[in-house]
Order: C-alpha cells, then structure tokens, then sequence
C-alpha cells in the first residue's frame, strides 16, 4: 500500500523522523524540566536502543513475515479472521473503531509489563532512564520490541483491522510516543484540555516517577480515557513536575545511559 507516493515503510519512516524533529526542537525551545544527564550520552544509548531492536525484528520477519501489524492485518482479512471481517462497517467507522480497541490493547500490554515480572525485568530498561525526553520514546529492550510484535499479532487476529486502519495506528503510536515523553512544557490551561483526550507529556511523566505508586499508574499512550476507566490514573505526581524525580529507585547511580549497561540489565 502507498501514502501520499510513498510506500509504507518509508511513509511511516518520515512521520516517525519528522515527529521526533518537531518534538526535540520544540523540548529545547520549552523545557519542562532541568536535565541531569547528557543529551548525547543518553541519545546514543536511546538510538542504539532502537537500532539493534530494529535489526532483530527486521531478522525475525524473515522467519515470520507477519510479525509486522500490517502484514498481520492482511493476513487475518484473507482468511476472515477478526471483529471487523465478521461484521460490515462503512470504512471510516471501522478506521476509528479498529485503532481506539488498538490503543485500548496497547494500554493492556503496558499494564502487564508492569505486573507480570518477567516483562517487567524488561520494560525496567526503559523506566531505568533519570531524563526524560522524546529519545526516550525509543529506548525499549530489543526482546521487549519483539514481544510487544507478537503481542500486536494476537490483537490483528482478534480484531481484524483493515490495512489502512494498521498503518494509521502505527503512525499514531509513534508519534504520541514521541509526543507524551518530550521534555515539554505545555501552558497549563492548554494542557488540562489537552489531557482530557489524549496522553501529555506532565501525565505520562507521572509514569516515569522513582514511586512505584506513581509509575504504576498513567499506562496510556495515546488515549487518556483508559487510565480514567481503569482506575490507574494520577493526575500529577507527589513532588510535581519539577520536583519529582525519575527513573528507578534503586538505579539512580547506575550508568543508566550506557548502552551495554542498557541491554545486559534485565539479566541484573
């Protein structure tokens, strides 16, 4: 499939780097907070993150081709499995329906990295991170990337989205990724409109606190209803925005910012 000339891959390559250009820029003009490592150190480590992760799901997809979501999608549609290849929905409500259950799946696979110890021991990788910016929308284990692939395989068999509606939730997650870890301060009466519908980077802080009463709470990515419907909502942390601090409790001398350290810390 092709968007605005360009095949998928590069279509979502372009969104992906054009949101993370937007939000850096826009973290360095309006810092929400004060850093207390290096951007470059924590980049690298960030990016190579990424990197590696890539290469191993780009490796696997040679074993398993519909690992991707798209693939996934046009694989459970040829066969008539899923939610929306049983029922008939003008397109664009099935669009909206097919990425709000998406996100609402996405908020169920955060949930059980946290509670589920073998997946936190991973997920911790990316919670060891004591700045947070938009780089840090990129930093998740390798082996958390592929399970979270599967885990979106099983969603695509379940519900059946149409290709379209895939590609358009993987866009959407991205950038909200970006977006809701930016280092960005947001006027506070734009912001509490903002956090009625979507995820803003003072809410998904609140995620990222050395509390695990804090940490535990704000799993949305993209919508906010979820953490509100659930219950696992908290709308700012104890020492507030500016005071709280973040990352790990029991990581906060570690060379968290190494990417060695990064990729042997589950094994910890």
């Amino acid at each position: 499939m092709t968007l605005l000339g360009m095949s998928e891959p590069v279509f979502r390559l372009v969104i992906f780097v054009s949101a993370f250009i937007l939000f850096s820029a826009l973290e360095a003009i309006a810092p929400r907070r004060q850093r207390s490592q290096t951007r470059l150190a924590r980049w690298t480590t960030n990016a190579g993150l990424l990197v590696i992760a890539t290469g191993l799901v780009r490796l696997l997809a040679f074993v398993a081709p519909i690992l991707a979501l798209t693939a996934a999608s046009a694989l459970a549609i040829e066969f008539g499995w899923g939610l929306f290849n049983l029922i008939v929905l003008p397109l664009w409500l099935e669009i909206v329906l097919a990425v709000t259950l998406l996100d609402l799946a996405i908020w169920f696979q955060h949930y059980i990295t946290h509670k589920v110890p073998l997946l936190w021991r991973l997920h911790r990788v990316h919670h060891a991170d004591r700045d947070l910016d938009a780089s840090s929308a990129l930093r998740f284990h390798p082996v958390e990337i592929v399970f979270s692939a599967a885990f979106k395989l099983g969603v695509a068999f379940l519900i059946g989205p149409a290709i379209l509606a895939a590609i358009l939730f993987e866009v959407l997650l991205n950038a909200s990724a970006l977006f809701n870890h930016a280092n960005l301060a947001i006027p506070r009466p734009i912001e509490r409109v903002l956090r009625l519908l979507i995820v803003t980077p003072d809410m998904h802080r609140v995620h990222h606190s050395i509390h695990r009463y804090e940490h535990d709470t704000n799993f949305g990515f993209c919508l906010s209803l979820w953490d509100r419907l659930f219950r696992t909502y908290t709308p700012q942390p104890e020492g507030g925005q500016t005071g709280m601090t973040l990352g790990l409790s029991d990581q906060q001398d570690a060379k968290t910012d190494r990417l060695g350290w990064s990729l042997i810390f589950p094994l910890r």
